[in-house]
């Protein structure tokens, strides 16, 4: 008999269409095809990862509605509306799993406006600075609060 398998949703923000050209020097050569064998290699078994971008908060916003009771966490890198959506934070508020906030870049030694996050205001944990790596992390720990 096959075990019900756990699906985490991994959810990527504006501009991470872009990842592996937009400012390199930055943001890393891996793209969003890398991020997600990363993902995928970094779950237990049991666990499998569904992968979604949308440079639109609406679509994001709908994304976490659809998850709510379906999905055994969030990982989500809201890129530049980390610092600026409230309606994000709303609809992860109504997320009743765990949520892993994450930055590819270590936002703390950027723009000031980069500090403030309101995801975190949410999140169970914060993940930035550890390059597209930072997934794995993000991934790993929710497999463990989940097994």
């Amino acid at each position: 008999m096959e075990r019900d398998v756990k699906t985490i949703l991994v959810l990527n923000g504006p501009n991470l269409n872009l990842l592996g050209q937009r400012q390199p020097e930055i943001y890393g050569h891996e793209n969003l095809d890398d991020v997600k064998a990363l993902a995928q290699a970094a779950c237990a078994e049991g666990f499998s990862i569904e992968q979604k971008q949308s440079n639109w908060e609406g679509q994001l916003i709908d994304w976490i509605h659809e998850a709510r009771g379906t999905t055994a966490g969030i990982v989500i890198n809201p890129g530049a509306l980390t610092h600026t959506s409230v309606a994000l934070l709303d609809a992860l508020n109504t997320y009743e799993g765990p949520v892993i906030e994450v930055h590819i870049s270590q936002v703390h030694k950027r723009e000031p406006f980069r500090h403030h996050s309101y995801v975190s205001k949410r999140a169970d944990a914060v993940i930035a600075g550890l390059g597209v790596d930072g997934y794995g992390a993000a991934i790993r720990r929710i497999c463990k609060l989940q097994s």
